[in-house]
């Protein structure tokens, strides 16, 4: 089964409220949804593109002037096999940087979220990333709006929640694998996403997948020019597991298309580091009673998850 076979869901139409229905329905069967109509800029998105396989075709000693000991990986660059999914037995086949949100100076948030890092002698990079951050914030809002509605919220309700959230934009390599001996490590390990949703840029190459309800693993890609967007677990945990985040991983190639990189482009959208995520009352029933009587805040949340997937020393 793949992606084709979810509703693609344009951004782009009138309805709000038919939007958000379509979004929310496809969230709550498979956690992902297909998007098209999201209105980013097809010239800036190849300009980034082209900018991060230049990156990390740079020399390991190079990357690594990226990178910074002690913030998590928050900014910057994060090397090959340090990130590792929860419970997994073996780090992923992956390097990565980090882009995040530029706070004002006085902002009582920076203390949990740092300066970004940019690349030595790739000017261009900053400008065309925080462009594109900014893009894929407006896109992750205005998705949010529809998933309120469908929550019987009003249109707006996330607003406040997501004001200079933690979002982060990371720019994803996974190394051609031809002829290593992987020891049974995986591209991605399977896991689920800390953040609110997320917003999915790109994927040429196959390898995408997630775990239906019946056990089974489905490969997804997002459709030419558009986006997959998932629950991550902070909206699951917001809304009582009605919208589930869903366990989802990136498997090997084999053959010819172990010989290739893969690049993808995930916006994780976040709240708030000083929000406090405490179930929505419309989420609580007699057959869903409340799993979460106790509110915690999302920068506690985060801290929590970033210790269990290893970029965080307890």
């Amino acid at each position: 089964m793949s992606m084709t076979q979810m509703p693609v869901i344009s951004l782009g139409q009138d309805d709000a409220a038919a939007m958000g229905q379509a979004l929310g329905d496809s969230f709550k069967t498979y956690g992902f949804a297909a998007v098209t109509g999201h209105g980013l800029d097809e010239a800036l998105v190849k300009r980034a593109w082209e900018l991060t396989a230049e990156m990390f075709a740079r020399d390991e000693e190079v990357k690594r002037r990226g990178f910074k000991d002690g913030i998590a990986g928050a900014r910057g660059y994060t090397p090959f096999k340090t990130e590792i999914a929860k419970g997994a037995d073996h780090h992923d086949l992956k390097e990565f940087w980090h882009v995040g949100r530029e706070l004002p100076a006085g902002s009582p948030l920076r203390s949990s979220m740092p300066d970004n890092i940019w690349p030595e002698n790739m000017p261009e990079f900053e400008e065309v990333f925080t462009r594109l951050y900014a893009e894929m914030d407006r896109v992750g809002s205005g998705i949010l709006s529809s998933i309120a509605l469908y929550l019987g919220l009003d249109a707006d309700w996330f607003d406040k929640a997501i004001e200079d959230g933690n979002s982060v934009l990371r720019l994803l390599h996974y190394p051609p694998l031809q002829g290593e001996d992987t020891g049974g490590a995986i591209r991605a390990g399977a896991h689920e996403d800390i953040n609110l949703i997320t917003l999915l840029l790109g994927a040429e190459e196959a390898g995408l997948e997630i775990l239906r309800p019946d056990g089974e693993w489905m490969s997804v890609s997002p459709p030419p020019g558009g986006l997959a967007v998932n629950v991550g677990d902070m909206l699951q945990r917001l809304t009582n597991h009605v919208l589930p985040s869903t366990t989802h991983r990136v498997v090997n190639p084999s053959g010819e298309r172990s010989r290739h990189s893969r690049y993808s482009m995930p916006y994780f959208l976040h709240l708030r580091s000083d929000f406090p995520i405490a179930t929505l009352p419309g989420c609580v029933s007699e057959d869903n009673p409340n799993r979460y009587p106790e509110a915690i805040l999302a920068d506690d949340y985060l801290t929590e998850r970033l210790i269990e997937i290893g970029l965080l020393k307890a």
